[in-house]
């Protein structure tokens, strides 16, 4: 073979192993920048991804969700159980969440939560039991209110009406599913005969913070009923030692909230009442009265006296049959821890003085004195 054709042949080999080698860089630099594109995408697709999932399901959603967490419910399930009640949007975020925070704790039981919370408040919220967001509303209802007052109270705040609000409470079924809730609290004399409203006297005066636009009346109800549980149950043993049952010391402390405003002489009342049921005396207290009217005066007159009601303590002796209005704290505390005294007698004059007496001669004169002027 010539030199020509053996440089022809080495040339044609080079150029072909160049050209070889330059589809490789490019099919390498393809791949390369494939893989790039490809981690880049993904990686800033799973950081949105992740971000999403760790965002509220709806900022702007205050609806309220009730979720039940049963009791032993693993972390997994109880993502499982927020996802499917579109509480979180991703339950495998969830738990990658918790397992790099370290979050544990989670407590069992019946919670309303809402799309506008964040992750970190929902998982405050199932480590605390209570919710941490700011209340959308806080309602007060003050002492000696009517159930039908605080119905009213309700149905200027929320989206159901005073009727709506008195027909369920009102509901047999209904009260009979808040017993076996609250079977400490609520027991069959809140079902007597001549009971006018079964939970009259049982939704405690207190501020209350709803965490949702839209609570349900079973939601506010309830609220209310474990706020009385926390006040009233304490003092069950220091009712029994006066000879009261649970609704006969609500009944009290209901009678006592409408006679007095201040703690001591929420006390001295209770005293008197005491002294007159160990006397076998009626309790006589005008409060009743208007209760049995069903409406509100300035005065109570004579003949209003005789209205022939359960709930009037001129017409029957002992407590009425169940209380009359809710009430506060201390006069809870008078109902169970009266003041030790001998009267048998009081009344309040125009300014709100109270004054005492052991005796009704004494009461005529104070009464002279103070109310007739004569």
């Amino acid at each position: 073979m010539s030199d020509s054709n053996f440089k022809d042949k080495y040339k044609d080999r080079l150029k072909r192993r160049t050209e070889e080698a330059s589809t490789v860089r490019k099919i390498v630099a393809t791949i390369l920048t494939t893989l790039i594109v490809v981690l880049v995408v993904g990686g800033v697709s799973g950081y949105l991804y992740v971000k999403s999932a760790l965002d509220p399901v709806d900022p702007d959603d205050n609806s309220q969700m009730n979720v039940e967490i049963p009791l032993g419910s693993s972390t997994s399930q109880i993502a499982a159980i927020l996802e499917e009640n579109e509480v979180i949007k991703n339950d495998l975020i969830f738990r990658f969440y918790t397992k790099f925070n370290n979050e544990t704790g989670f407590q069992a039981g019946d919670y309303q939560f809402t799309q506008s919370m964040k992750l970190s408040e929902i998982i405050e919220t199932l480590k605390t039991g209570r919710l941490v967001k700011e209340p959308v509303a806080n309602i007060t209802i003050p002492e000696g209110q009517s159930l039908e007052q605080i119905a009213d109270i309700y149905a200027s705040e929320f989206d159901f009406t005073t009727e709506e609000f008195m027909e369920k409470v009102n509901d047999p079924a209904y009260v009979k599913d808040l017993m076996s809730r609250h079977s400490a609290l609520l027991t069959e004399d809140i079902l007597g005969e001549n009971i006018r409203y079964p939970l009259e006297g049982y939704l405690f005066a207190a501020t209350y913070p709803f965490y949702v636009d839209d609570p349900s009346i079973d939601q506010v109800v309830t609220k209310m009923l474990r706020k009385t549980e926390q006040v009233v149950l304490p003092f069950t043993d220091a009712l029994d030692a006066q000879g009261l049952s649970i609704h006969e010391g609500i009944t009290m402390a209901s009678l006592v909230e409408n006679e007095a405003r201040t703690a001591e002489n929420r006390k001295k009342i209770a005293g008197v009442f005491y002294n007159r049921l160990d006397e076998g005396m009626p309790l006589q207290t005008d409060p009743t009265v208007l209760y049995a009217l069903g409406e509100h005066k300035d005065r109570v007159l004579y003949e209003d006296l005789e209205v022939e009601s359960p709930y009037n303590t001129y017409y029957v002796n002992g407590l009425p049959v169940g209380p009359i209005s809710n009430f506060s704290s201390n006069a809870m505390q008078a109902a169970a821890e009266p003041a030790d005294n001998a009267f048998y007698y009081f009344l309040a004059d125009s300014e709100g003085n109270i004054y005492y007496a052991e005796t009704l001669e004494k009461h005529n004169e104070l009464k002279a004195k103070y109310i007739t002027g004569s």
